[in-house]
């Protein structure tokens, strides 16, 4: 039987993120961002403010995505994980728009569910937005969330914030992990703190794993993926960055990334990263180039002679995959 395996410490760590825009928020930002909400709330009571907001909405896609297990597990053949990050509730995004977004999540059956930070923008109470259409989520193995730098919003102590979710049915994973078993596997579905705003421990979300076991984790920051990548995690689900948002000729003014984390599959190490573009919106209701997105990855077996090559692939060291040559599109596309 397997048992827990005893981890090598991370031979690196995930840098902080630093600048104006990126770096931990001071007092000043915090009133920055707040009159910048204030300003996304009465925006959004204008025609012009519902019709661009309808705009964003519209261009929701639900890519169904492939991730090739690296070790035989044939009971996590199929396993469905729908990813939802970035959510922002409260700025352009009301208790009806989540239930008519959770009906959807719903609709196309997911075994888990997993959240990865910012559900709220600015404020604790609009946890509440999502007491209604949390209700119309039952995925089979259940509903899972990390914070992200929008729920650290007024510091540290997400005591509000984690009770809410876990009275609705949201296991918060912040620094933790749990097992999966499905058909006689196991996956350790594990999760760290926000790396902006508060205190990510990879070690304490690696506890209990067992060998060999199937790995995923939920991040916020998609830069935590480069301490990740040396301990033998098989997936990295992050958000944060909208995917730029706002893309001009395919470059994006706002950078959040400093390894260019920002949309799409990235590799390294046999480990695997992706960063999605996000549901919500902020500052203003706009996505050039960035539509909203909510990702469905399925994990496989691969065949024989895919996993033989996969091997090598290990062995001989893996190439970064950068966004542009790997980005994920609407239709079903495997993983790269």
């Amino acid at each position: 039987m397997a048992t827990p395996s005893q981890h090598r410490p991370a031979t690196r760590r995930a840098p902080l993120p630093v600048g104006p825009l990126s770096g931990r928020r001071t007092a000043w930002r915090r009133l920055a961002a707040q009159a910048v909400a204030a300003l996304n709330r009465g925006l959004d009571r204008l025609p012009v403010g519902h019709w661009l907001h309808r705009r964003v909405r519209r261009r929701l896609e639900q890519p169904e995505l492939e991730l090739p297990l690296r070790e035989p597990a044939p009971g996590l053949h199929g396993l469905k994980i729908c990813f939802v990050s970035d959510v922002h509730a409260g700025s352009f995004l009301d208790e009806h728009d989540l239930c008519e977004l959770f009906d959807r999540i719903q609709a196309a059956a997911p075994d888990l569910v997993l959240f990865g930070g910012d559900l709220i923008n600015t404020r604790e109470r609009e946890l509440l937005l999502f007491r209604e259409p949390l209700r119309r989520l039952r995925p089979t193995f259940g509903m899972f969330a990390v914070p992200g730098n929008h729920d650290h919003f007024w510091g540290p102590d997400l005591g509000l914030w984690t009770a809410f979710l876990q009275d609705q049915g949201v296991e918060v994973l912040t620094n933790r992990g749990r097992r999966i078993e499905r058909d006689g596997a196991s996956l350790w579905l594990c999760g760290v703190d926000d790396l902006t705003e508060g205190v990510p421990d990879l070690a304490a979300a690696l506890h209990g794993r067992r060998d060999g076991e199937t790995t995923v984790l939920l991040s916020h920051h998609p830069d935590f993926f480069f301490e990740a990548a040396a301990v033998d995690v098989d997936l990295v689900l992050s958000g944060h960055t909208h995917g730029g948002q706002i893309r001009v000729g395919g470059w994006a003014p706002i950078h959040h990334s400093r390894f260019g984390y920002e949309r799409g599959w990235f590799r390294e190490n046999g480990c695997r990263l992706y960063v999605g573009r996000g549901v919500g919106v902020t500052l203003l209701p706009l996505r050039i180039d960035a539509p909203p997105e909510i990702p469905f990855v399925t994990l496989c077996c691969p065949s024989r002679q895919n996993a033989a090559a996969m091997a090598r692939d290990a062995a001989g060291g893996d190439a970064m995959l950068s966004a542009s040559d790997a980005d994920q599109r609407p239709s079903p596309a495997p993983m790269p």
